[in-house]
């Protein structure tokens, strides 16, 4: 069998616990046991994440006590410069024979690095730029920021040799930049189901005096663009119905200004009392929080790639509502209920019906799981991944056989 030495790019903190370095992580660990050498390339940033199977070649120590945020930032492109030069020495090192570029910015990195070093390259596209960046309100004037992601969009999915996807939208998307279809392929996020399993439900209820109420729960970031205010909407429709119902958002990486915009929200609607915030959460404890769950929100309203944390949902065999722009994989009745546009008060409707209806929650629940198997784990996609390299990589280039 054909092996590789593979370097992941991650223009981003690694290993950490949220959307595309979760994902890299674990896409990493599973071509890892298929016998190839995974070398990830990175910042400074991490969290105390086991990482197994993996070397992680860091830019240095430059900013590694940096609090970990989500988005763009004054100090990344001074990260990405040290990540393009440290790419090419771990290339030359390791003789990788593939460069593995996820998001934007790895793509950029890579792309440097792939006409340097003249080796090929694959592009992981989770996400397009139009749809995120703009909604940082990090660049000013906001008709600015949509030009940068405009050009962005346009550019990058041009960069690699091949272009994974990890949905049929976002597929549509990078076709219509003009890529061929033969060098597309859709490879959709992974998740572990084994971390799922067994989990007691009563922890996190205990932890947080929630009893036994009714509970809606969210794990993720509380950026703007996760549509958190709709949940918080959602769920005042929802104590409307089932007044002792709460709503409990699990954060793994909080920005505080966001944190305080929904508190807010939650106190003008009356509702503060029926929604708790946590801390930022460490990855080995968001199963625990899910097995608490009777009902999992996903209040995204567009998304063009695939939310990690609808697979978690999954796993966990959680009856899912999720707004349609984010039900990848989804069936409304079948295995989530799937709201329409961006309708707050039908998305807590949903919640209600399910919270009232145990056998329903079961079906819906018994489904998402069920769905995850063969499709979703990430032993299956490894595999899928393995055969696009030796696609892209010449014969004669291979580090290795096995």
């Amino acid at each position: 069998m054909r092996t590789f030495s593979i370097s992941m790019v991650a223009a981003c903190p690694f290993p950490a616990n949220h959307g595309s370095p979760a994902s890299i992580r674990e896409m990493s660990q599973a071509l890892s046991s298929l016998g190839h050498r995974i070398h990830v390339v990175t910042y400074a940033m991490g969290q105390d994440i086991p990482v197994d199977g993996i070397t992680i070649h860091r830019v240095g120590s430059i900013l590694q006590g940096k609090r970990i945020s989500v988005g763009p930032t004054y100090y990344k492109p001074f990260l990405d410069f040290l990540l393009v030069a440290k790419l090419c020495r771990v290339i030359r090192q390791e003789k990788i024979d593939i460069i593995h570029a996820h998001n934007y910015e790895g793509a950029l990195a890579g792309y440097i690095a792939k006409k340097i070093t003249r080796t090929p390259m694959l592009y992981n596209a989770v996400n397009n730029m139009i749809s995120e960046l703009p909604q940082y309100n990090f660049i000013r004037p906001k008709k600015l920021a949509v030009k940068i992601a405009g050009f962005l969009d346009n550019a990058v999915p041009k960069m690699g040799d091949h272009v994974t996807v990890v949905s049929e939208e976002l597929e549509k998307f990078v076709l219509r930049k003009g890529i061929p279809r033969e060098r597309i392929s859709i490879i959709p996020a992974g998740v572990n189901i084994e971390m799922f399993e067994g989990k007691n439900p009563e922890v996190m209820r205990e932890r947080h005096r929630i009893g036994s109420r009714p509970l809606v729960v969210y794990t993720g970031t509380l950026d703007l663009f996760q549509g958190i205010e709709h949940l918080i909407k959602a769920m005042r429709t929802v104590i409307e119905d089932i007044r002792d119902a709460v709503l409990l958002l699990v954060g793994n990486i909080i920005n505080p200004a966001d944190l305080a915009r929904h508190k807010q929200l939650a106190a003008a609607l009356g509702i503060a009392d029926h929604v708790i915030f946590t801390d930022e959460r460490p990855l080995e404890e968001i199963p625990y929080f899910l097995a608490s769950a009777d009902v999992a929100a996903v209040p995204r309203t567009s998304c063009p790639g695939f939310p990690v944390k609808l697979l978690n949902y999954m796993a966990a065999g959680k009856a899912i509502v999720a707004f349609e722009g984010s039900s990848k994989g989804l069936e409304n009745n079948l295995n989530a209920m799937v709201v329409k546009g961006s309708d707050s008060g039908a998305f807590g409707r949903s919640i209600s019906l399910l919270l009232r209806d145990p056998a329903l929650r079961k079906k819906l629940g018994t489904n998402a799981k069920a769905a995850v198997k063969g499709n979703f784990d990430w032993r299956s996609l490894a595999k899928k991944i393995e055969a696009i390299y030796k696609k892209i990589v010449p014969d004669n280039k291979a580090g290795g056989t096995k």
